[in-house]
């Protein structure tokens, strides 16, 4: 199965896309390409029929290509073309844009490339009085839906996996296989399928895995993040550690030295020394 990124689901060059009208879009739902938002669509299309349903996704143009191949085999089983938009940019570039490394605690690649682009098409397409949008967080995320619920206002905002029955990820997973699918790739080894696996929102257990399965990816952001800290000109990471009760950043390339057990980078000026 192709392990490469894809950067737009046509194959190519980035760019932004408004996403095309959908005259009377009713039941419009954050579609991601995780496995999540894909049984919110199922259910969202049991209980309303697949009239007036929009598949919404955002193209952070970082994706991994299995991820546009799960997008239109189950919007094909759904009989709903999905509506792609995007900023234009990749995380990468929106980091340097605004001048911060994103991180768990705080990622405007999210902003700029997913909340803004949907926000903006939902504002040109669909009215509050008619429109309720659908998000597939499951029971364990139900920490999210106010701040979700608020962002979104003036729409209605449902999330049809935090009500019985509820499924855990892997029955999900399991679900989809049900029905002649292949979940994404990513999922034999993480928990989402978000950037390609390089997601800064991650922790250091998921960049662990990330190191082991595509080191080819692991290295591309470690490669990034470095370029970053010059850019910068700050010890900033995507990742911290906390040791004596001090938080500090802990980059890519230390943690995959201490995850090989590999020596620790003398810098120049300590050599001198």
């Amino acid at each position: 199965m192709n392990n490469t990124l894809r950067p737009a689901p046509t194959g190519g060059a980035p760019g932004p896309a408004l996403g095309r009208p959908v005259p009377g879009a009713r039941h419009i739902v954050q579609f991601s390409g995780g496995i999540g938002s894909w049984a919110a669509a199922m259910r969202v299309a049991e209980e309303h029929g697949t009239d007036g349903l929009v598949l919404l996704i955002a193209d952070s143009h970082a994706e991994d290509a299995d991820l546009w191949r799960f997008v239109e085999e189950t919007a094909h089983h759904l009989g709903v073309e999905p509506v792609r938009v995007a900023d234009g940019r990749t995380p990468w570039e929106v980091f340097r844009d605004v001048r911060f490394l994103g991180n768990s605690r705080l990622a405007p690649c999210s902003l700029h490339l997913k909340q803004r682009p949907c926000r903006r098409w939902v504002e040109a397409n669909a009215d509050p009085a008619e429109a309720t949008l659908y998000v597939g967080f499951d029971a364990t995320e139900t920490r999210r839906i106010p701040g979700t619920v608020r962002g979104w206002a003036p729409w209605r905002v449902r999330f049809p996996m935090c009500r019985e029955p509820f499924l855990t990820k892997a029955e999900m997973l399991q679900w989809v296989r049900d029905i002649g699918i292949e979940p994404p790739r990513l999922y034999t080894w993480a928990e989402h399928n978000n950037c390609a696996g390089m997601c800064v929102r991650a922790g250091q257990k998921h960049w662990a895995k990330l190191l082991e399965h595509e080191p080819g990816r692991y290295a591309e952001a470690e490669r990034q993040e470095e370029e970053m800290r010059a850019y910068l000109g700050k010890d900033v990471a995507i990742l911290r550690e906390r040791r004596q009760g001090v938080s500090r950043p802990l980059t890519l390339a230390e943690h995959r030295r201490r995850l090989r057990a590999e020596p620790r980078a003398v810098p120049l000026v300590e050599r001198a020394a």
